[in-house]
């Protein structure tokens, strides 16, 4: 054969290749007849994968006979539809349509009213509920850790107590709410995180910076706002429970339900571990043993929503020979708390532009600590009247607040009830300049019965490209907290450490500037990316810090007379690509420092570097996603005991991945996996003296400090309070999630 009549050959055998390919397109839509940009479609029947394009349209290659689509987009529930190809060229299959799953991503936390994401001029994180199904998680405190940027902190190895940094910030710098009310704060900062059923929490926003402008005292750091369900939105019923190979077992039971002129929703968490473990032979429980349970109530009429919660808690941790008959008593240690807890929150729509939000909760805690007893209890109530009006292009926004709490306790430091009012003002206009541009300035006036008068401004700018492809947001804000005792005093609970304040504390005072940055990146490939970028800085004055060096045996509070800085960066990557595998990456950098009298020092428990990721991908037939997670924490400043203290200055890196393999099937997702695939564990010396928790062979000297002896050759006592991560290594875990349609 001659070249010529080759090359005609192949020429003719690639037009009849064109010729005959096969193809499926058609436009993806909502049931509001939005284009849903970015949803993906796998051909289950060759295996291939596409994304619907920036106007709603897919072609994916088909094949003659069966050809079955599978059609998902966060958010929205998936359809599956069969196509049979007699050998057509293109078969149109017209419009499919999803149905919503849950509602599109609408923030509140920036503004107080419902706003896209997108134009919210306040950068706002959100995560719906299937961001934290990666890895199952028995409380909110723990699942927050797959969140760049934010951090649960243990406070104590022996009943694991703890708070949530934002960027490098203490955890009392950080409000949580919930449904925008402040239910958890003060006394339940520490132990009230547990026990929110995950089943009804719809998605979480994250704030990170100061927002004392809308929420007042205890938001300097960033606020956590979990938005639940509503019971328009749920499903009929669903329950998730899963155990691990270290005997935890947790169930999350939803369900709604309908009234004559309101529906409901009920939902009840139960948690239990009783399985004793000490893998670092320490003599201590590795994990703190739980019992408990909440049951939340959330009924929703035309103009009111009211929610009832109610949390009970059993934990202790301790030597392993411990038993509730030794409560209290000096010859095993252990710590042991009883929880109870009561909230009634809600709102109500008095008109369009006028609403009322309302909230009491009553925390009642009884805890004993080695032979120290903590009796604890407080109320609190809240009252907000929020305005809306809209002239020409500025949205007001005008509310009234009043806050009052009632603490008590049986500590020398609580002469009689503690009793604080806190009367608040705040203004706020969000000016819509142009389309691209959006100016929200704000101001808030707080009265506190102890502290006096207290002003918070906020300022926030944002521009974005006529396609919102690109967003810029510049935001300057203040914020300010006053001193929680116990949440500042706990490690002195374990009797290692006497709590000293010097002086009469005075509210601590920040002023933030960021900068945010957000860019979608959409590849000729079919690859979405979503980049987001913020460099932050805050400085601090009147800081409330501790001092764990003057004397070991105590935790001096003062407030900083130089300043303190919280400066860095955080980046976060989401992308989605064409054969549907979802790639989230995220790091936060920090530089965190107390400038006093011209000498620099770190503080304790700040991590300078932070990353987290999660990478998920799914099969078809049979339907099986593969997630793998994990979070990565940088080397950190810790509390040592003097100077002969023989434990690490400085934490190790922390590396902890997960992995997870979920089979759906109709209505029934079955899930396992393996969580600290790397078996990542602190020292097993973090328990300074853990064989001698009552200190009968530590001798102290006339200004309290222990003497180093033959027998006490490195001058310690025993001290739960060095603690940087969980002492619970590599778990297995397997469960089970059912709906009802």
């Amino acid at each position: 054969m001659s070249l010529k009549n080759c090359l005609n050959f192949i020429i003719i055998i690639l037009l009849t290749g064109f010729t005959y390919a096969q193809t499926i397109s058609g436009l993806v839509k909502d049931s509001e007849q939005n284009l849903l940009f970015g949803a993906t479609i796998h051909n289950s029947s060759n295996s291939k994968s596409e994304i619907v394009n920036e106007v709603g349209e897919f072609s994916i290659e088909s094949k003659k006979g069966e050809n079955k689509l599978f059609i998902s987009y966060v958010g929205y529930s998936s359809a599956v539809i069969i196509i049979i190809s007699n050998g057509e060229s293109i078969i149109d299959v017209g419009t499919i349509v999803l149905e919503n799953d849950s509602l599109e991503e609408i923030v509140i936390s920036g503004t107080l009213r419902e706003v896209s994401k997108l134009k919210s001029a306040v950068p706002i994180e959100l995560y719906t509920a299937d961001f934290f199904k990666a890895t199952p998680k028995a409380s909110l405190f723990e699942a927050i850790e797959s969140i760049n940027g934010v951090r649960p902190q243990l406070n104590c190895n022996v009943c694991n107590t703890g708070d949530i940094h934002i960027n490098g910030q203490e955890g009392a710098n950080t409000m949580v709410l919930i449904d925008g009310l402040p239910i958890v704060s003060g006394l339940s900062t520490v132990y009230g995180l547990s026990g929110i059923p995950q089943s009804l929490v719809k998605q979480v926003e994250v704030i990170k910076g100061p927002a004392s402008t809308l929420y007042g005292s205890e938001a300097i750091g960033g606020v956590i706002n979990l938005i639940t369900k509503s019971p328009e939105t749920v499903k009929p019923f669903n329950i998730e429970t899963f155990m691990s190979s270290w005997g935890e077992l947790n169930i999350d039971i939803g369900a709604k339900y309908k009234l004559k002129n309101s529906q409901g929703l009920i939902g009840v968490n139960y948690f239990n571990y009783s399985n004793p473990i000490d893998n670092n032979g320490d003599g201590f429980t590795d994990l703190t043993l739980q019992h408990r349970i909440s049951i939340f109530n959330k009924i929703k009429t035309k103009k009111n929503s009211v929610a009832f919660r109610y949390f009970y808690e059993d934990r202790w941790g301790g030597e392993m020979n411990w038993s509730s008959r030794f409560r209290g008593g000096n010859e095993v240690y252990g710590e042991s708390i009883y929880t109870s807890r009561v909230e009634v929150f809600g709102k109500y729509d008095v008109s369009e532009n006028l609403f009322l939000q309302y909230s009491l909760n009553n925390h009642d805690q009884n805890s004993v600590y080695g032979t120290t007893s903590y009796n604890a209890i407080q109320t609190t109530g809240f009252l907000q009247g929020v305005f809306m009006k809209n002239i020409h292009n500025h949205d007001l926004l005008f509310g009234a607040t009043y806050r009052y709490t009632l603490y008590d306790d049986n500590t020398p430091a609580t002469i009689q009830k503690d009793k604080t009012a806190l009367p608040g003002l705040f203004i706020q206009d969000q000016w819509t300049i142009n389309k691209s541009q959006t100016l929200l300035s704000g101001i808030r006036y707080d009265k506190n019965s102890i502290y006096g008068d207290i002003w918070t401004p906020r300022l926030n700018y944002k521009w974005s490209s006529e396609d919102e492809s690109s967003i810029l947001r510049l935001g300057f804000g203040t914020g300010y907290r006053v001193v929680n005792v116990f949440t500042e005093d706990h490690a002195a609970l374990t009797g290692a450490r006497d709590v000293v304040f010097t002086e009469a504390i005075l509210p601590e005072k920040s002023w933030n500037t960021t900068i945010n940055w957000n860019k979608k990146l959409y590849s000729k490939y079919g690859a979405i990316f979503d980049l987001d970028f913020s460099v932050f800085k805050t400085e601090f004055s009147n800081r409330i810090l501790p001092d764990y060096e003057t004397n070991p045996n105590q935790i001096i509070y003062s407030n900083l007379v130089g300043k303190s800085i919280t400066q860095g960066a955080t980046v976060n990557i989401n992308s989605l690509f064409a054969d549907g595998l979802k790639v989230n990456i995220g790091a936060t950098f920090i530089d965190s420092k107390i400038i006093n009298n011209n000498q620099i020092e770190y503080p304790y428990l700040t991590e300078k570097f932070s990353g987290n990721y999660q990478l998920s991908y799914t099969f078809y037939e049979p339907k099986i996603t593969v997630d793998i997670s994990g979070t990565v924490i940088g080397s950190m400043k810790l509390p040592l005991l003097g100077n002969l203290d023989t434990r690490a200055p400085n934490s190790p890196v922390i590396n902890i991945m997960n992995i997870q393999a979920t089979y759906e099937f109709k209505t029934i997702e079955i899930f396992a996996g393996i969580k600290n695939i790397l078996d990542f564990k602190p020292d097993s010396n973090s328990i300074a003296r853990a064989f001698d928790p009552f200190d009968s062979g530590v001798e102290f000297g006339s200004n309290g400090q222990v003497i180093a002896t033959q027998n006490n050759p490195n001058a310690l006592s025993f001290d739960p309070s060095y603690v940087y991560y969980s002492n619970q290594g590599i778990n297995g875990f397997i469960g089970v999630r059912y709906h009802v349609n």
